[in-house]
């Protein structure tokens, strides 16, 4: 794999991420700075135990199959490569029949997301994940005017993991870049 051949502006958009989560600012994103992110989750609404423990072992399964390894972590001049092999390795999932690692950590998200319990998820509540992510909540409506694929002011779960599948494994689309407010 070559990472000279992502457009730049996904590489830029992979390391943002990558920046993050490496809460020390050390080079290296490890699994204990992954999970803090589940814990802000509950902070910030009224999850349950049972909820955020669904959600930190999303968290440790997802970035585990990127290449956070539980002791070692991962260093940032690997993350853009392995990001792409994950892409690669969802891809044969998905081919197989088998389940996505992308569709585990969005359902873990959605299901703390899904305050009102309605099963499904509104922008307030969307406002939420931008909260525990540092990210803008202004974030939230271009975030949601682009998962409602069928325009019925909620996110259904498949909507929340074909968005969250379309901005970090397909190929670099400028149609993606505000969906988290960030400028690449």
């Amino acid at each position: 794999f070559d990472v000279e051949d992502l457009h730049p502006k996904m590489v830029a958009r992979l390391y943002k991420r990558f920046d993050t989560f490496d809460l020390d600012s050390d080079g290296k994103m490890e699994m204990d700075e992954i999970l803090y992110w589940p814990d802000r989750m509950r902070q910030l609404v009224n999850a349950t135990d049972e909820q955020v423990e669904k959600m930190r072992e999303a968290v440790r399964t997802f970035f585990f199959h990127k290449g956070v390894e539980p002791v070692d972590g991962l260093k940032r001049e690997d993350w853009v490569e392995a990001n792409r092999v994950f892409a690669e390795a969802e891809r044969e999932r998905e081919r197989r029949g088998e389940a996505s690692m992308i569709a585990l950590l969005s359902n873990a998200y959605y299901d703390v997301l899904d305050d009102d319990g309605d099963g499904t998820v509104d922008v307030e509540e969307l406002k939420t994940m931008m909260k525990a992510f540092d990210v803008p909540q202004e974030a939230a409506y271009t975030f949601f005017q682009k998962a409602d694929t069928d325009k019925t002011g909620k996110l259904e779960r498949p909507e929340l993991v074909h968005l969250f599948r379309k901005f970090w494994m397909e190929p670099y689309d400028p149609q993606w870049d505000g969906v988290y407010a960030y400028k690449y």
